[in-house]
C-alpha cells in the first residue's frame, strides 16, 4: 500500500475546532515563528465545556518566511475572528499575537467601530505581550537588544517546546535557523508593532482582560504586562512563577486554570463543566 503524504497547509488563516464543548467560544491565537501546536500541552487541562479553536496564522512556522510580504496582519486576524462560527467570544493571544490583536482593536475603535461588537468578543486572555506606555521608554540599548539577540526568543521557544531536551548548541542552531527564515522585513513587523503600543487607546478598550506573564520571561518581560493591565479599564494581570515566555509549555496546568478562573468571572460566560475554580494561592504554585 502506498502512502500519500498530506500537503502542509499553506493557506495564511486558517481555524479549527479542537472540543465539542456547549460552552464559550474560545479562539486561541499563537505567536511568531510558532504554531497551534503551542497550545497542546494546555488544551487538555481546559474545561471540557469551552468550545476551544485554534488558529494558524501567517507568523506561524511553516509560513514564516513570507512574514514580510504581509503588510496587514490585522486584517489576517480580523479574518480568524470571523472564522469562528458565531464569533470568538474569548480570544487567549499570545505574544506578537497580543499586539496584532490590540492593533486590530485599536484601529477599529479609532474609526469609530464598536470593535468588540463587530466581531463577537466579550473578553480577552493577553499572554506575554510586548508593551511600552511612552515612546522614551524606547532607545537605541532596546533596539540593539531586540534585534542584536532575536535569536534567543526563538531558541526560548525551542526550549520550551521541547520541555529542555535539546542541547544548548543545537538549540543555538536551531535559533539562528529560525531567524535567518523570519528575515529582516518579518522582524521589522514584529518591531513597529512593539513601537507602536505606546499609541494604543488603551483606555478605550473597554474588555474584560486578563494579561498573563511569565515570572521569568526576557523576551517580554512581566512588568510590561503589569503596566499593560493597569493602562486598560478593566483588566488584572497574573504572573505565574517559573515560566518563561511560554507559560502555556511551562505550566501548562497552571495556565488553564487561569485561564478557566478569568472566564468563570466573565458575565454571561461559564464553562459550565462543573470542575471547581481554582484560589488565586492556588494558580501562584
Amino acid at each position: 500500500m502506498t502512502t500519500v503524504a498530506s500537503e502542509p497547509d499553506l493557506r495564511p488563516v486558517s481555524v479549527e475546532r479542537r472540543t465539542d464543548g456547549t460552552g464559550p467560544r474560545v479562539l486561541l491565537l499563537h505567536g511568531l515563528a510558532a504554531n497551534d501546536s503551542v497550545w497542546e500541552p494546555a488544551l487538555p487541562e481546559l474545561p471540557d465545556g469551552l468550545r476551544l479553536w485554534t488558529a494558524r496564522m501567517p507568523w506561524r512556522t511553516e509560513t514564516i518566511a513570507g512574514l514580510g510580504s504581509e503588510t496587514d496582519l490585522a486584517g489576517r486576524l480580523a479574518q480568524a475572528l470571523e472564522s469562528v462560527p458565531g464569533g470568538a467570544e474569548v480570544v487567549v493571544a499570545h505574544s506578537m499575537a497580543a499586539n496584532v490583536l490590540l492593533d486590530l482593536l485599536d484601529r477599529e475603535l479609532r474609526a469609530g467601530v464598536d470593535a468588540p461588537r463587530k466581531y463577537g468578543v466579550r473578553a480577552l486572555v493577553l499572554v506575554s505581550p510586548f508593551y511600552r506606555s511612552r515612546a522614551e521608554q524606547f532607545d537605541w540599548e532596546t533596539i540593539s537588544y531586540y534585534l542584536n539577540d532575536f535569536h534567543l526568543i526563538m531558541e526560548e521557544g525551542i526550549r520550551a517546546h521541547s520541555g529542555g531536551r535539546v542541547p544548548a548548541d543545537l538549540r543555538r542552531a536551531m535559533g539562528e535557523r529560525v531567524r535567518e527564515r523570519v528575515g529582516p522585513y518579518g522582524w521589522f513587523r514584529f518591531f513597529d508593532l512593539y513601537l507602536r503600543t505606546p499609541t494604543l487607546a488603551a483606555g478605550r478598550l473597554a474588555l474584560p482582560t486578563l494579561v498573563l506573564a511569565g515570572e521569568s520571561d526576557f523576551a517580554a518581560p512581566p512588568g510590561e504586562g503589569v503596566a499593560l493591565a493597569g493602562a486598560l479599564p478593566d483588566a488584572r494581570s497574573l504572573v505565574l512563577p517559573g515560566c518563561g515566555h511560554f507559560p502555556m509549555l511551562d505550566a501548562p496546568g497552571r495556565f488553564a486554570a487561569a485561564v478557566a478562573e478569568f472566564v468563570h468571572t466573565v458575565p454571561g460566560l461559564s464553562p459550565s463543566d462543573g470542575h471547581a475554580r481554582p484560589t488565586a494561592l492556588e494558580l501562584q504554585r
